[in-house]
């Protein structure tokens, strides 16, 4: 028998071979990667990260922690990752009427932050049946048949609902931005001399002070600028201890007069508007809405002649700084109607006891 010489053959991979290996070698560590990520998922949602701590801070008059923890749903041993903590806060929010805001905020490992403040009422928002009772950041506490005392009223802003621990909603999109942006702005200059916000034309709201000072504000836009622009001319020498209307002027003025009713100028003809009146034709009486009220000018005219700055008690002599000793009658802002001399005319400036116009203030200068 003839002996088979057994000899090994080298086999050659081809380039095509080792290009497939080392797909293949990725595809292998890719699918690895994604079974780790996948088991550190489920082990983290599952074994990790489960709350063993919850603690609870900040103002809470009403509640105690045990029961804002229950109001939020969570409970110990849960995981911090599957939490949705939006949904939690709502639930304090719905559940516990007295509080204004809350914050879940995860701690890991294992912990869990809950902090909380309280609601102060702070608005009277009357409708046509009754009055809503309000915090500071719009949220309905109560509603009630009376007006609650040292809390400014808000009328004309028409709530779609009426219900205890929802926000105050109206069905008008415009006045629902009005009224937030005005009540932030008042809670945030802490301006408590406001009395009275008409809101019935989202587009000429009337602020009433508590001195009866009326300010025509218009429109929503930089309410925080107007508001202070009302306060800087009600502060002002001239001003101060006086009764009237302000009303905005542009974008940055602010005029001042005792009576609401238009200044006449020369050789210009006023336009005549028709009284309003309702679907029997009777007229309506809109004192509050911004029309003339002649009662309520009389009175100021009244209180202003016994509380007139004394430094213009000299008729003549404060006329004639006004307009004998060089000053620029055109420095302000003339709008044809809102500065006038003795005989009625229009001089485009100036200060006149005789016609109860004070002139224009000028936000941007803080000058008259």
């Amino acid at each position: 028998m003839k002996d088979v010489e057994k000899t090994s053959v080298e086999r050659k991979n081809s380039r095509k071979r080792i290009r497939r290996r080392k797909r293949m070698m990725n595809v292998y560590g890719l699918v690895g990667l994604l079974l780790a990520i996948t088991a550190g998922i489920t082990i983290s949602y599952t074994f990790l990260f489960n709350i063993s701590e919850i603690r609870v801070s900040g103002e809470s008059d009403m509640y105690s922690a045990e029961e804002i923890v229950v109001a939020s749903g969570i409970k110990e041993g849960d995981n911090l990752l599957r939490l949705d903590l939006k949904k939690s806060e709502q639930r304090i929010l719905d559940e516990l009427l007295y509080v204004e805001t809350a914050k879940v905020k995860r701690d890991f490992p294992s912990s869990l932050e809950i902090t909380v403040t309280r609601c102060i009422p702070a608005f009277n928002v009357q409708y046509e049946g009754g009055v809503l009772i309000v915090s500071k950041k719009g949220k309905i506490l109560a509603s009630n048949d009376f007006i609650t005392e040292g809390l400014p009223v808000i009328s004309g802003l028409d709530p779609s609902q009426l219900t205890p621990g929802k926000p105050v909603v109206s069905e008008n999109e415009h006045k629902n931005e009005a009224f937030h942006e005005l009540i932030k702005t008042m809670v945030s200059m802490g301006d408590d001399n406001i009395s009275i916000v008409d809101m019935s034309d989202e587009h000429s709201i009337i602020v009433q002070y508590k001195n009866d000072m009326i300010f025509k504000m218009g429109n929503w836009n930089d309410v925080e600028y107007k508001l202070n622009l009302a306060k800087n001319v009600m502060n002002d020498d001239t001003v101060k201890g006086k009764k009237g209307y302000l009303t905005m002027i542009g974008s940055n003025q602010c005029s001042f007069r005792t009576s609401d009713s238009p200044a006449s100028t020369p050789g210009i003809i006023e336009p005549t508007t028709q009284p309003k009146t309702d679907e029997y034709g009777n007229p309506i009486d809109e004192i509050g809405s911004g029309e003339r009220n002649p009662e309520q000018e009389a009175d100021f005219d009244r209180i202003n002649s016994t509380t007139a700055p004394t430094q213009h008690e000299p008729e003549t002599e404060a006329q004639n700084q006004w307009t004998d000793n060089g000053y620029d009658y055109n420095s302000g802002y003339d709008d044809g109607s809102q500065w006038r001399n003795d005989n009625g005319y229009d001089n485009g400036g100036g200060y006149s006891d005789n016609s109860g116009d004070y002139g224009n203030y000028d936000g941007a200068t803080q000058q008259w």
